[in-house]
């Protein structure tokens, strides 16, 4: 037990200074990025720094397997280095049973990383979102689907228009049911229209069977209300500009995505790409686990043995190999080419495999 505390603490440790060391890498990058995208903005460097700040967390996120593979490496070629291993063998350790440890805590952090990293990064992602796009344009045109349908928010000089739908097709181009709701600068209501149903085409909305309410002082919007066959509503949307609007997987919490996966499928779009997202989320312990067992597989013999940077070259090479196929599966889950259970498991799963036989090989020799 004294032993295996031990091997946990070491690695703990180890993961943490990679993380940390990624951290500050990352964010220098990123300060660098937007200074270079938000160039001819009014934006001053601290505003740029807090933005830097905000997205460092989700690009440090995305790559948890590979720090767990370069901590996994760098434990076992220093435990090799101090003849530790030669001790733990001695003892009558096996190689499998002096990797539970490490395996062990791989998890737990994975589990902590699902639970409370993903919001906290789901949050930074959001809000990081919401100031670029204040910084550069002023106003966004925004999306959401809650359990009253589809809101869209269109922006203007002028003014906002609301909008909600009960239903759309996955694009969000043809809405039914939908109410169009208009706001002045000052951000009082003008004009309600509720419409059957409202089509996006060439920069405007085409809505049938439409009435119409006008606010204002000295009116009274029931008694001059109208009813029209149709009519047409200039947007600046666009088909790509309302995709592009939806939250993105990794802006929402794990805890929130089950709901908004529902809402989604209510709402009559794909909910694909998000539950793509969660059963992955759910199988990173499973891949962090199985990235420790691969840097392990290679580098877990006794510094004497030789080619040691060729078997840290080996565990890197195949610690991006996993990380590509994984996002490789993801991106098939999505389109649609495999189901989202396969995508998101398959490869943890076959790295785990791969890694035990590994192991076992090496434990026979």
């Amino acid at each position: 037990m004294t032993l295996s505390l031990y091997i946990a603490r070491r690695f703990l440790k180890t993961f943490l200074t990679v993380f940390a060391g990624f951290f500050v890498v990352l964010y220098l990058i990123d300060m660098i990025e937007q200074i270079r995208a938000f160039a001819r903005n009014d934006v001053s460097l601290t505003e740029l720094a807090e933005l830097a700040l905000l997205n460092t967390p989700a690009s440090v996120y995305r790559i948890l397997p590979l720090v767990t593979i370069l901590a996994s490496v760098a434990l076992f070629i220093a435990l090799a280095r101090s003849s530790e291993l030669v001790v733990i063998r001695a003892a009558g350790r096996s190689a499998l049973a002096a990797l539970m440890a490490p395996i062990v805590a791989a998890l737990l952090i994975g589990a902590v990383a699902v639970s409370a990293l993903n919001p906290i990064v789901a949050a930074t992602t959001k809000r990081y979102e919401a100031l670029s796009s204040r910084y550069r344009s002023g106003e966004a045109s925004t999306v959401s689907v809650t359990r009253e349908g589809l809101w869209l928010r269109q922006g203007g000089a002028d003014g906002q228009v609301v909008i909600n739908a009960q239903r759309s097709n996955p694009d969000g181009t043809q809405l039914e049911r939908v109410v169009f709701l208009s706001f002045d600068a000052a951000g009082a209501p003008e004009t309600r229209w509720d419409a059957r149903s409202a089509i996006l085409k060439n920069g405007a909305w085409d809505l049938s069977q439409v009435k119409r309410w006008r606010f204002g002082p000295g009116t009274n919007p029931e008694r001059d209300a109208e009813t029209l066959a149709g009519i047409s509503l200039p947007s600046d949307l666009t088909p790509e500009r309302i995709r592009d609007s939806f939250a993105k997987p990794a802006s929402i919490s794990v805890w929130d995505l089950p709901g908004f996966i529902q809402a989604l499928e209510r709402a009559g779009f794909s909910s694909r790409r998000h539950a793509v997202w969660l059963q992955m989320e759910l199988a990173l312990p499973l891949l962090l686990a199985a990235m420790v067992m691969v840097g392990a597989g290679f580098t877990m013999r006794h510094a004497r043995s030789g080619k040691t940077g060729t078997m840290v070259l080996l565990a890197i090479a195949a610690g991006f190999a996993i990380f590509f196929l994984r996002n490789f599966a993801q991106v098939l889950g999505e389109n649609g080419q495999i189901p989202v259970m396969i995508a998101a498991w398959t490869p943890p799963v076959a790295a785990v495999l791969l890694a035990l036989s590994l192991l076992l090989h090496l434990e026979d020799g």
